[in-house]
């Protein structure tokens, strides 16, 4: 994910400096924005792969909602929670595409599924194993309804609260703790039926 975040930063560049000259205010955009990117790249490239399982539209979806964001920057003073305004921007544009496509590839390439795990000193068969792991675990979240999938998935993959997790599918905190309790009663049935470990 660090090269696809240096790429990003140096994609957005000559976007924020296309302006013949930059006053002061714009200047400090252009150096907002670019710190976004450094901030919140991977964490959105997360979101939208837990929704895509497909790493370049992972990659074009963060790549979109940055577009959003400079369309947008002189709103960028009033946004209260940026990470939650950017989690819903790409939420939105992940959701849009998999609407429009009506169906979702699905991805068993082991690399994809590793690139999501933390980096460590563990021997390639047993990333490998845990990949594989993950792949079986994000299918059985797969099987379960639209709705409880979507907040099991935020919570889960990007640990937003609930109250974020509440903004971003634009439902009351109540409907989303009811809806990750449900979610992981199903996905422990699934599990406990499939036999995976838990």
């Amino acid at each position: 994910m660090g090269s696809f975040q240096g790429q990003l930063a140096g994609w957005m560049t000559p976007a924020l400096t296309s302006a013949k000259t930059l006053d002061t205010s714009e200047a400090d955009t252009s150096e907002t924005i670019t710190a976004l990117v450094a901030e919140y790249s991977t964490t959105l490239y997360r979101v939208a792969y837990s929704v895509t399982r497909n790493t370049a539209e992972s990659e074009d979806a963060v790549q979109e909602a940055f577009l959003r964001v400079l369309k947008h920057r002189e709103q960028l003073a009033e946004i209260r929670d940026i990470r939650v305004w950017l989690v819903r921007i790409v939420w939105n544009i992940v959701l849009d595409k998999k609407r429009r496509s009506k169906t979702r590839p699905e991805n068993d390439d082991v690399a994809d599924h590793a690139r999501t795990l933390p980096t460590n000193d563990r021997r390639a068969d047993d990333t490998a194993i845990s990949s594989q792991e993950c792949a079986r675990i994000l299918g059985l979240i797969d099987r379960l309804p639209a709705k409880e999938r979507q907040a099991l998935l935020l919570s889960a993959v990007e640990e937003l609260s609930t109250v974020e997790i509440a903004v971003i599918l634009q439902t009351t905190e109540s409907s989303v703790r009811s809806r990750i309790f449900r979610a992981r009663r199903e996905l422990a049935l699934l599990l406990a039926k499939e036999g995976v470990a838990r």
